[in-house]
Order: C-alpha cells, then sequence, then structure tokens
C-alpha cells in the first residue's frame, strides 16, 4: 500500500450547503448551550446560590431578583437570535469566499491518498458472436451440415481446470 501526496484546489463553497449545514450545527449548538444553562441554573438553585447572591446585595442596598423562569426566558431568546445570526454569517462567509476564490484561484491543499496494489485479473477474450440457428432456420436447410453445436461446458474441479472456459474448442459436425 503506497502513499502519494495530491494537491487539491477548492474553487467553490455551495451557500446552500454551507446554509443548511450552518443551521443544523447551530441549532445543536443553541440546544446544549440551552440545555447547559438549565442543569446549571438547577444546581445552583439547588445549592442556595441565588439566594446567597441576594442576601449579598440586600448588603449594600441593592436590590435582585432571582427570577429563574425570567433568565431562562432571555437565555432562549438570545440562543435562538444567535442561531439565525450566525446562520447567516456563515452562508455570506461562503458567497464572500466564492467572490475571491474568482478572483485569486481558491484554496490550495495537499491531501495524502493511499493506493492500494489490485490484482490484475486476466478478462476473457471476446469470442465473435456464433449465430445458432432457430428451428425454421434449420428447416429450411437443406444440407444438415451447416448445422455447428458448441460442446456444453464441462464441470470440472475449480482447483485445477485444464483449460479456461472460453479457450474451449467448439465442436463441428463434420461433413458427410
Amino acid at each position: 500500500m503506497g502513499v502519494r501526496r495530491v494537491r487539491r484546489v477548492i474553487r467553490k463553497i455551495d451557500p446552500w450547503t454551507v446554509l443548511k449545514v450552518s443551521l443544523i450545527f447551530n441549532a445543536i449548538a443553541g440546544l446544549v448551550i440551552v440545555l447547559g444553562v438549565w442543569v446549571m441554573w438547577s444546581l445552583a438553585i439547588q445549592r442556595g446560590i441565588p439566594d446567597q447572591i441576594t442576601e449579598f446585595f440586600a448588603n449594600f442596598a441593592l436590590v435582585f431578583n432571582a427570577e429563574g423562569e425570567l433568565y431562562f426566558r432571555v437565555i432562549v431568546l438570545l440562543t435562538v437570535i444567535s442561531v439565525i445570526v450566525l446562520t447567516g454569517l456563515m452562508t455570506l462567509g461562503a458567497l464572500i469566499y466564492n467572490l475571491i476564490s474568482d478572483l485569486v484561484g481558491g484554496i490550495e491543499i495537499i491531501v495524502l491518498e493511499e493506493t492500494y496494489l489490485v490484482a490484475q485479473t486476466r478478462q476473457a477474450p471476446v469470442r465473435p458472436a456464433v449465430h445458432m440457428p432457430t428451428t425454421d432456420e434449420v428447416d429450411t436447410v437443406r444440407d444438415e451440415s451447416l448445422v455447428r453445436e458448441v460442446a456444453e461446458p464441462t464441470t470440472e474441479s475449480p482447483e485445477a481446470p485444464d483449460v479456461e472456459p472460453w479457450r474451449r474448442p467448439r465442436t463441428v459436425c463434420p461433413r458427410p
């Protein structure tokens, strides 16, 4: 197995593909962020951290309300907005790359390709088609010596065939 270096040039990125992939990627990332914030807020509530923060701000005569539902709504809204904005920016980036690529020719990358040695197999030689007469043609042929018979392939052991099937001689009926 050999390895060879091949140069490839990325000349165009399809904006529609970038839109689909980035939308799915950003939606999954947004979902992970929202679930992560929800889990962290649940852990903070269990440990009593929001109450401690409220008491800390009360010492300085500041008001702090730990309303988890309001914060969660804000996080979800910001996540939806960021998914839309990031998807648009990635698609715009693909369009800008295509414009720049037309000017400079694209990005050239070097890829390593593995080559496998494939055992070359001999192909059967192409035999000309033999016309086998139909029953109507046989009836019209007066001279039986024109009819040829082709030998049926024999069943030989696959371990040591003596002659390839395409090289077996055809038997021809001798003329009387």
